[in-house]
């Protein structure tokens, strides 16, 4: 394949793919003072939504603000190519109120791609890379066309790119996302490593003409107003541009579906790949719940200036002929244009198990995977990955302790441990449900979580740091305020009570008690509470939240200690588990395979039972 070669250069960590995962990868690593280089197929699909034209979502807001909290970038882009925002799960509790941004996705790519020019100590090249190898504590990559680099570190963030092929009814060819070109041969140089490599597969919706849209009998979906930016950082007010719409598949479109499933490379055995469980193509839901009458879909813009329509829950990989008949049964879009087909696309992946807490394949030290390459789905938790992976790859350069999330400390903490510890057999998608811890782990909070973590790994400037401090001794001091004064009775306090179906007060009351009743808020309470300091709505909203779960937290806080009491139990790295007797061999085998690093690691390893544990430490006690 590579006839000629020729020494390119020396840097410290070499990124491959320029997606979400790789893009906080390499600015990561570069702003902690290591060259980096990263390789992208194609120039212009640095940053490319190929799916979905939005940012966040249900848990994946929560991942967002993370990333922001830590000195990441993806909020703060989200913010700069807003189209519309909007905070989902409102009629539920706070620990799953999650902000979501339709954004401009053409603008996101451009924005994203001129922020990794202009960063320092990195540098972006076009080139396919086809060989990654292993010599002592260096790492070499090879480029198509023979360019070596010599690096101290990789992270592999490969997206759907590595061996994708696209599947469109009948028709399959070799092809990326978006008809760009696949990464066809550094799958086979990472099978030559010895990593375990898999087939996922994942799809998208057809992209219609706005103009053949009937949008007159739809039902139509605003924005938030006034908006919540994702990023701490994001000051000025940001504007709601668009509107989406909301449309429902009908019975012609299931007869329609079912009539040419065996057209489906899905069921006609076409594709082998695994799907993601909880977002199925239009085809899997029709047959999955095939009690339901109809399923719902968002038409939503890719952008300002472009005129094509995204519509959210619509992704098949059935004929194009098959597509138009489907589409065309749907209200609105009886004379849609398709302007882009819906296709599947399927992808070589690793096995997650080969990993780490930081990333990093534990038989190759200097070599990271981040993104879809480690068996995840979704842009958000591709670019937490991406983030911890840079992060680790330029601390380990630097010769300073790794920096390891926790379950307890946020969800990229329990994204992470969960690929690392219990492997991923279908797309990973992160999701409320997933934490234990949920209710300290909300999206409010995250800065408090994670930004003193950001300033010491180096990714938060001290002016940051010193506006976030500033605001903890603002919310400190209210806190201590409502807890000291006291409401006194009167016409005016117990008026707003009864109007809130709530009992009066016939004594002086703590404001802190009145916050407590359900009823009740902050800004209900406003005109009786005479000298309450001008504080920004994250302030307030932190503070509610906390004193109306306040017993809850107490008791999530001591499940949280008691989870770090197991994780400081560490476990020797050079275990044979198959030496300890009483293991079960089931265990035996599950241990051996993820080496866990503590014992609160070893309890979440599916096949490891609570008598596998005591069994652990037993041994350990010895």
């Amino acid at each position: 394949m590579i006839h000629l070669s020729y020494y390119a250069g020396k840097f410290d960590v070499a990124v491959i793919g320029a997606g979400h995962a790789g893009i906080e990868a390499a600015l990561a690593s570069a702003r902690l003072g290591c060259k980096t280089v990263v390789f992208t197929i194609n120039m212009d699909a640095v940053g490319n939504c190929p799916c979905n034209p939005s940012i966040g979502g249900t848990a994946k807001g929560h991942l967002v603000r993370e990333i922001d909290a830590l000195g990441g970038e993806m909020g703060k882009t989200a913010d700069e190519c807003m189209l519309q925002m909007r905070m989902l799960n409102r009629g539920k509790g706070p620990a799953v109120h999650s902000l979501r941004a339709q954004i401009d996705r053409r603008k996101y790519s451009d924005t994203m791609k001129h922020k990794l020019e202009l960063q320092k100590n990195l540098e972006l090249h076009q080139a396919e890379i086809v060989d990654v190898e292993e010599e002592k504590e260096i790492w070499r990559v090879t480029t198509r066309m023979g360019a070596e680099y010599e690096v101290k570190a990789v992270i592999i963030a490969t997206g759907t790119y590595l061996g994708g092929r696209i599947y469109i009814g009948e028709v399959s060819y070799e092809s990326g996302p978006d008809g760009i070109f696949p990464a066809t041969f550094l799958g086979g140089s990472l099978k030559k490593l010895g990593l375990s490599l898999r087939r996922f597969k994942t799809g998208t919706p057809a992209r219609v003409l706005k103009s053949s849209i009937d949008f007159s009998d739809l039902e139509e979906q605003a924005g938030d107003e006034p908006t919540i930016p994702f990023s701490y950082e994001t000051e000025e007010e940001l504007k709601n541009k668009v509107l989406c719409h909301i449309s429902w598949t009908n019975e012609m479109t299931k007869k329609i579906i079912l009539d040419n499933i065996h057209r489906s490379p899905l069921y006609s055995g076409m594709i082998h790949g695994i799907g993601p469980r909880y977002c199925p193509s239009l085809e899997d839901k029709i047959v999955r719940f095939s009690d339901k009458e109809r399923h719902q879909l968002f038409i939503e813009p890719c952008g300002e200036n472009t005129e094509e329509m995204y519509l959210q829950g619509m992704s098949s990989s059935l004929p194009e002929e098959v597509q138009l008949k489907f589409y065309h049964s749907i209200k609105g879009l009886e004379n849609a244009v398709i302007m882009r087909p819906a296709y599947a696309i399927e992808y070589d992946c690793v096995d997650p198990l080969q990993m780490n807490n930081t990333l990093e394949f534990i038989d190759h030290p200097g070599l990271y995977g981040a993104g879809q390459f480690n068996g995840s789905s979704g842009y958000e938790e591709a670019a937490a990955q991406g983030l911890v992976a840079g992060v680790n790859a330029a601390l380990k350069i630097k010769g300073e302790e790794p920096m390891i999330l926790d379950r307890a400390g946020s969800y990229i903490g329990t994204l992470i441990d969960d690929l690392v510890t219990k492997g991923a057999n279908d797309p990973y998608r992160m999701m409320t449900s997933r934490s234990e811890y949920r209710l300290i782990l909300r999206q409010d909070n995250a800065d408090e979580r994670l930004t003193p973590i950001g300033k010491r790994i180096g990714l938060i400037s001290d002016e940051r740091y010193n506006k976030f401090l500033l605001k903890q001794q603002l919310k400190e001091a209210e806190i201590k305020r409502i807890r000291n004064k006291v409401i006194s009775p009167g016409e005016k306090v117990n008026e707003i009570l009864v109007s809130r179906e709530t009992s009066p007060i016939t004594t002086g009351v703590k404001l802190v008690d009145l916050i407590k009743r359900p009823q009740l808020s902050y800004e209900i309470l406003k005109d009786i509470d005479d000298d309450r300091p001008q504080l920004s709505q994250n302030i307030f909203e932190q503070i509610e939240i906390e004193v109306k779960y306040e017993g809850y937290i107490k008791k999530q806080l001591a499940q949280v200690e008691q989870m770090r009491r197991m994780e400081t139990k560490l476990l020797p790295n050079d275990i044979d588990y198959r030496t300890i007797n009483g293991l079960r061999l089931e265990a035996q085998e599950k241990l051996n395979k993820v080496h866990p690093s503590n014992l609160g690691q070893a309890s979440r390893i599916s096949g490891v039972s609570p008598a596998d544990i005591s069994v652990l430490v037993i041994w350990l006690s010895r």
